[in-house]
């Protein structure tokens, strides 16, 4: 049998039968996550300055910090 050009269904709906309006708000859905789940922010999530995390190159023995 030759290649008939279709790919494999991405979906399948196991019960009932989905509108078109469902398969759609379904696919939204579906593609949204996947795009979420690629993307990596970039720099520090919480905005601050990485000054802020960083020890001291000395401390003072007798310093409250």
């Amino acid at each position: 049998m030759g290649d008939s050009g279709l790919a494999e269904p991405a979906l399948r709906i196991e019960r009932g039968r989905a509108t078109e309006e469902e398969l759609a708000a379904l696919t939204v859905v579906l593609l949204a996550l996947r795009a979420d789940a690629g993307e990596q922010p970039e720099g520090d999530p919480a905005g601050g300055s990485k000054r802020w995390s960083r020890q001291p190159a000395y401390r003072a023995p007798r310093s409250w910090q």
